[in-house]
């Protein structure tokens, strides 16, 4: 190692950023977001964060978790937010 220090102090150009048009921004490597991307969004706006878990085992068909591995990875938590969208909707019904 040189034993040179790194700066903490942001190198981001603000004003030059501030005064870019959205005409200005190249996102020609940013991939176009479909319907079906904000289907399979998980909204946690509002939600308080979880504070514990238990471990258990749980038997799911076949089908029904190949389906959520399929959605990519974090599909526990994403099994998890399903059953805790439900339990919310009844407690509140």
């Amino acid at each position: 190692m040189s034993g040179a220090s790194t700066s903490l102090k942001c190198q981001t150009d603000w004003v030059r950023v501030d005064a870019l048009r959205d005409e200005d921004i190249d996102l020609s490597d940013s991939p176009e977001i479909t319907p079906e991307m904000f289907s399979r969004a998980v909204v946690r706006r509002g939600r308080k964060p979880v504070s514990s878990q238990e471990k258990l085992i749980l038997y799911l068909d076949t089908d029904v978790l190949a389906w959520l591995r399929a959605q990519g990875d974090g599909y526990q938590k994403r099994i998890n937010d399903i059953l805790r969208a439900y339990k919310e909707a009844h407690q509140q019904a």
